[in-house]
């Protein structure tokens, strides 16, 4: 019998959201069976809670951001990833500002401050969803594609594809999530070198820096090049090299670490589904926008076979 589980004390993180660049304080306390994962913003003056689930999904634009308006909560990928990776069913998330900060660029703080402050079992059972058949969901505009197959326990499959790119075609696995903090957890998030402008363009990335992203290049970039990116990131171009097609301003842990950041990004917009799922998840292609689509196509399946859940289940 699986029991559900909060973390044993709060604990807090403090940096700059990826996309708007304001410092925020994160604040993850523990919270009762049954009340899943909530998002409160301090900020405003009238408090209001957001549960963590795909239909309360305002945008998924380049990162997925939770509510609506001036009570949205940006970037919150990383974080529900490491609850989902650590088995967190129940946990309040406070913070005093409008986005995640990005930290790292992974799930790795967040995974570290769990195993830091331990995790509770509680004495109600786990609302796990089991499926009685395989199921198959394609979202057209990206290409994107999802496969389920049966079986006891969670496990991922995916495969990332970039033609013409430096990543090209990549996969990457997931067994069991006993395998998460070690094999995907510190999996960060990256960019191509080509994207960098247009995206501080568009007002995003203003938390980006370079020690919080791999850098991809698909050409080898000019001296002027160089010169620019180290002025608007404030880095010494001196030592800038391309390895490998990556820019050695970090260095990456594996040879397939953006197949392993979209497992990981997925594991956090699939647990938006609100119950754990028991299941083989072989995906193609996924990406913020497809994961939303799929995440909100699983909780109406659900819904329309209940069956296949525990009585107890609330969703």
């Amino acid at each position: 019998m699986e029991y559900q589980n909060t973390i044993n004390k709060e604990f807090r993180l403090t940096g700059p959201g990826l996309h708007t660049g304001r410092t925020v304080t994160v604040t993850v306390k523990p919270a009762f069976e049954n009340s899943g994962i909530t998002f409160r913003r301090t900020d405003r003056r009238a408090i209001i809670t957001q549960h963590a689930l795909a239909d309360q999904v305002e945008s998924t634009n380049r990162g997925t951001t939770l509510g609506s308006g001036r009570y949205s909560i940006a970037t919150i990928e990383h974080l529900m990833s490491a609850l989902h990776g650590m088995g967190i069913d129940n946990a309040l998330i406070e913070l005093d500002g409008g986005e995640i900060p990005i930290i790292d660029g992974s799930a790795r703080p967040w995974v570290l401050q769990i195993g830091r402050v331990g995790i509770r079992s509680g004495s109600i059972p786990r609302q796990n969803y089991t499926f009685n058949e395989p199921l198959h969901f394609k979202y057209p505009s990206t290409g994107s594609e999802y496969h389920i197959t049966p079986d006891d326990h969670f496990s991922v499959h995916c495969v990332v594809d970039f033609p013409g790119s430096v990543i090209g075609r990549q996969e990457a696995h997931l067994e069991n999530l006993y395998d998460y903090p070690n094999t995907i957890a510190q999996c960060r998030t990256f960019v191509f070198l080509h994207e960098i402008y247009p995206l501080l363009r568009f007002n995003l990335i203003k938390g980006g820096s370079l020690d919080n992203a791999l850098v991809y290049v698909n050409e080898e970039p000019s001296p002027r090049q160089l010169k620019r990116l180290g002025k608007t990131f404030n880095k010494d171009i001196t030592n800038f090299k391309v390895h490998d097609g990556v820019l050695n301003t970090t260095e990456p842990y594996f040879p397939n670490e953006p197949a392993r950041h979209k497992l990981l990004d997925f594991i956090g917009d699939i647990s938006l589904v609100g119950i754990p799922l028991k299941a083989q998840f072989s995906i193609y292609k996924p990406g913020h926008k497809a994961n939303n689509a799929f995440a909100r196509f699983l909780m109406q399946y659900i819904k329309e076979h209940p069956s296949q859940q525990p009585e107890n289940n609330t969703l």
